[in-house]
């Protein structure tokens, strides 16, 4: 089970769907055919500071060969979250103290690099439905949000 915070700032409300929509809009970006998943990082100004959607590494063939064939596609495709950090570092841009949203709670692997780049919070839709499959993972996630004092919040 997953348990969130509460959102009680009433302006993040608004914010929080606006940075929610744009990284649903990013993530159709991604060519994958059975996962699309965006991630849209803010300072504290509500600025953007990078975006990220689930894909290949620059300059790796993308083909739908490649990606339907989950042998090939798991060890090169780059998470959402990943190409945001990873893009931030590419343009010398610092993510310590910002906020990420995501449309899919973050994974273990994807948790571990938002711990390090210092994202502060984590802001995903309040209506996902978490397949079994990834529940554990997910949980684990969750719990290392926790303990490394992310905030995580549905929106």
């Amino acid at each position: 089970m997953i348990t969130l915070s509460p959102d009680t700032d009433n302006m993040g409300d608004k914010w929080d769907g606006r940075f929610i929509e744009l990284a649903t809009h990013i993530s159709g970006w991604s060519k994958d055919p059975s996962t699309k998943v965006g991630c849209v990082v803010v300072g504290e100004d509500r600025e953007i500071r990078s975006t990220g959607f689930n894909g290949f590494p620059r300059g790796i063939e993308d083909d739908l060969d490649r990606l339907e064939d989950r042998e090939q596609k798991y060890p090169l495709i780059c998470h959402a979250e990943e190409n945001a950090i990873m893009h931030a570092a590419r343009v010398g841009v610092s993510l310590k103290g910002c906020v990420a949203y995501v449309t899919w709670p973050p994974c273990t692997r994807c948790t571990r690099s938002l711990i390090q780049a210092g994202i502060v919070e984590v802001v995903f839709p309040n209506d996902i439905e978490i397949p079994e499959r990834w529940q554990k993972d997910f949980a684990m996630s969750m719990n290392m949000m926790e303990e490394a004092g992310i905030l995580v919040r549905s929106a």
